[in-house]
């Protein structure tokens, strides 16, 4: 657009010559204005050095394996075979109606799409999805459990859930010759008389399957991969609004206080500003119930199951420290897939990842409990930011899965 212009216009009134002029310099300016609104919108983005090392702490992906210290069978092939069949198996629960399976669902992510779980009855929290749930440090929306094996076992024997005890789920497996031979095959003994023991070694071939639920490496972490190595070609390819995105959210939106490092989650627990109430009347106190749980719980790293000698991996455990300040607070979830996971919160009253951007615009700080949560003030979003943030979240999806269950016509039979 050139710097200056000349109106041309004949046969009219001064006056009228005038208004006529100054609606064109109006309308060019109007258009000068768009186009550098345009410019500055297609702009590349800029990243501060500290942005770029916030960026870079999001990555490597995927994360190297590592096995569980507190769980023997970890890594265990014939364990993660013998899990499978375990996690889409009813006869686990006490009427065989229920598996593991029948709220994490395979075809829909390892969720069911609830607002809330359905068991043998209603529950109050939403079904997390299983994507890389080797990573978390604390499991469940409260953290009741603090490893995979132990948060296997939960549901077995929550009434609302599968509802079964320890005799009916060691009893499945001792007298299952298929179940009991791949048993003795991860152990190198069959199923003893302790019902604790056998349980919990069944929540430990449970967790072997669940180890191997990840997702891939996505659109960002291409882009920040490129990053690291001075790749200008690469970075490019990540679309604008995304890279726009995500310097939201490592600036102004602050999102990566919570959602840290690869698995984009800190694996702690926050009052987000939603209500904690799971019916009227009843509230549901989050980590506050879950300390009291885990700390009163046989089957956590500090017990006498778990795999660990050295118990290296109940750090946490042997320090949690119940506070009046947990009470409303729930586990930081992954963004990693967090689009093809929604509903959204422990109880899944938010539908759409909008809606989650929307209330930490809009959140009210008054609503907020406990202490240490003076980070969260409403972000005042711009639509545009808005959708860019969301744009980034969905960059880190991976629409490809790494698993697929092996039909039994294929298994081989155990001897």
């Amino acid at each position: 657009m050139p710097s200056s212009f000349k109106v041309l216009v004949t046969r009219r009134p001064r006056r009228a010559l005038a208004f006529a002029a100054c609606a064109v310099l109006l309308a060019v300016g109007a258009i000068l204005l768009s186009a550098t609104a345009l410019d500055a919108a297609e702009a590349e983005v800029r990243f501060s050095e500290s942005e770029v090392a916030a960026i870079l702490s999001h990555g490597p992906w995927p994360m190297p394996w590592t096995p569980d210290p507190s769980n023997r069978a970890s890594g265990n092939a014939v364990a993660v075979d013998l899990g499978e069949q375990l996690f889409f198996d009813k006869r686990l629960s006490v009427d065989g109606t229920i598996a593991c399976a029948t709220c994490h669902e395979f075809d829909q992510r390892w969720i069911d799409r609830r607002a809330r779980a359905v068991g043998r009855q209603p529950l109050d929290r939403n079904t997390p999805h299983l994507n890389n749930v080797r990573l978390h440090r604390w499991f469940g929306w409260d953290g009741a459990n603090d490893s995979l094996w132990a948060q296997s076992i939960q549901p077995l024997l929550d009434p609302r859930e599968l509802g079964a005890t320890p005799r009916h789920v060691a009893n499945l497996v001792r007298n299952d010759r298929n179940y009991a031979c791949r048993y003795a095959r991860v152990f190198g003994k069959a199923p003893g008389d302790d019902d604790d023991a056998v349980l919990a070694d069944v929540g430990k071939i449970l967790a072997t399957f669940q180890e191997t639920l990840g997702s891939g490496r996505t659109a960002f972490d291409d882009f920040r991969d490129a990053l690291a190595r001075g790749d200008r070609a690469t970075q490019m390819r990540y679309p604008q609004a995304a890279q726009r995105g995500l310097q939201l959210f490592v600036g102004k939106a602050r999102c990566s206080t919570c959602h840290t490092g690869p698995a984009f989650t800190n694996g702690e627990f926050h009052a987000v500003g939603v209500s904690f109430f799971a019916a009227p009347g009843r509230g549901d106190a989050g980590r506050y119930e879950g300390v009291k749980k885990l700390q009163g719980n046989r089957f956590n790293l500090l017990g006498a199951h778990s795999d660990d000698p050295k118990r290296s991996t109940a750090t946490g455990t042997r320090h949690v420290v119940l506070e009046q300040r947990n009470f409303g607070e729930f586990r930081t979830p992954s963004l990693r897939n967090a689009s093809l996971t929604s509903p959204y919160m422990h109880d899944g009253q938010l539908a759409t990842l909008r809606e989650v951007i929307r209330h930490y615009s809009e959140i009210r700080p008054e609503r907020l409990h406990g202490d240490g949560e003076a980070l969260l003030v409403p972000l005042r979003l711009t639509e545009r930011e808005a959708n860019d943030l969301q744009v980034f979240i969905e960059t880190l999806t991976n629409y490809a899965e790494n698993w697929w269950p092996t039909p039994d016509h294929v298994r081989p039979a155990c001897r």
